[in-house]
């Protein structure tokens, strides 16, 4: 399904759009909105939903209009949350577009919102839309506890690995501007998934993602990567890295696990490259690139097919899937919600790119909830995990507060 764009806005108050005014207008109004920056491009793009709800779907990319998806680490009815491109804006084309589902009266009232939008009564009206309450941050105690119960478990052979997460808050300044919080990050990370997301009772999220789970480009090239072991960088060029068997082992059982799923499928026609290291924020991780030319193997579906195998994956839950994923639940003590699951646009300038939400937190009115977990095996230390949980919540800590 297509949807057709009938009607552009490209000025207001006879001033050029800026995307500032868009992103905030769509902040104020509490519609499902998505806005995000692709990986090593300056461009940014935001889709807003007419209806108040983010739909409800499951996840067919060759079905599914243009739009933004955000799927849950967890979903009991395996369904995603979508935010169709009702209205879409980039800022480099610097107009605003509305799909077939206005009407007069709904360009009027954007065209009016944008005309009334004020930067400084913005600075609080977005605190309207946040949610109230979340699970209490979880404690150091408690993380170390299940790192070791799983790292027991793992030495009586009751599953391989398993990512453990956990939360932590963060106060935010009086002047705090998400706005200003999501510039930060596109100009601190230009090889990351820069996103913010709004959804009603699912709240607002940000993050600067470095890890692709799926994509599917206009020529039906398929690409996936395997991406565990994580390092600080402390200023060490990749070429310079040097890793341990724990996280060697680590990301060979992501590759493998992607290989399994395209021998489940039977596909064998595919590309693979890597292991190497590459350099995210101020992280190293190793990582394997998979590539396949769907056109040649006759499977345009491939997308599809591989999403519903590989969410979630064992960079963000663990092998066996199943087992790891009962640990996760009987264990963390707090909903993962958004974080883990897989965001992005799909339909988008006829491409699909979804990337594990990682490198994340939620926003609330006077502080935010940041979101980290690590890869735990047999030779996992306690508190070297809570250490890398630091070193990972600080991609997002060290530009919160400007």
């Amino acid at each position: 399904m297509e949807n057709r764009v009938d009607q552009k806005i490209t000025e207001v108050n006879n001033a050029p759009l800026h995307f500032d005014e868009v992103l905030g207008t769509a902040l104020d109004s509490g519609q499902p909105f998505a806005a995000w920056k692709m990986p090593q491009e300056a461009v940014q793009q935001i889709v807003v939903s007419l209806q108040k709800e983010a739909l409800r779907v499951e996840v067919d990319l060759e079905e599914l209009p243009k739009g933004f998806l955000a799927r849950p680490f967890q979903d009991k009815e395996d369904k995603a949350y979508f935010i169709p491109a009702d209205i879409y804006y980039t800022s480099d084309l610097a107009q605003l577009e509305f799909s077939n589902n206005y009407d007069f009266e709904t360009k009027q009232k954007v065209e009016k919102a944008l005309s009334r939008f004020d930067h400084q009564q913005h600075k609080d009206r977005w605190k309207r839309q946040m949610l109230k309450t979340h699970f209490p941050p979880t404690s150091k105690e408690h993380f170390t506890n299940i790192v070791q119960e799983s790292v027991n478990a793992m030495n009586n052979e009751e599953f391989l690995k398993v990512v453990l997460s956990r939360t932590k808050e963060a106060p935010l300044k009086e002047d705090f501007s998400p706005i200003e919080f999501f510039h930060r990050l596109c100009e601190a990370y230009p090889n990351a998934f820069v996103s913010m997301c709004y959804l009603p009772n699912v709240g607002l999220w940000i993050g600067a993602s470095p890890e692709t789970l799926i994509s599917m480009d206009e020529n039906g090239i398929f690409r996936t990567v395997a991406l565990a072991g994580t390092q600080a960088s402390n200023g060490m060029l990749p070429k310079d890295a040097s890793w341990k068997s724990k996280e060697i082992e680590e990301q060979a059982l992501v590759s493998r696990y992607i290989i399994n799923c395209f021998k489940k499928i039977r596909l064998r026609e595919f590309e693979e490259r890597g292991p190497r290291t590459v350099a995210a924020a101020h992280l190293l991780h190793l990582k394997t690139d998979f590539k396949v030319d769907t056109k040649a193997t006759n499977f345009p579906q491939l997308g599809t097919v591989m999403l519903k195998l590989l969410h979630p994956t064992s960079a963000v839950c663990g092998m066996p899937k199943e087992i790891a994923t009962q640990f996760i639940l009987d264990n963390e003590k707090y909903n993962r919600s958004l974080y883990s699951g897989f965001i992005g646009p799909v339909g988008i300038q006829n491409r699909d790119h979804l990337f594990v939400n990682l490198r994340c937190l939620q926003l609330f009115e006077d502080h935010a909830l940041l979101y980290a977990g690590a890869g735990i095996t047999c030779d996992s230390d306690p508190e070297k995990e809570w250490k890398e949980t630091e070193i990972k919540m600080d991609t997002m800590l060290k530009h919160l507060n400007g």
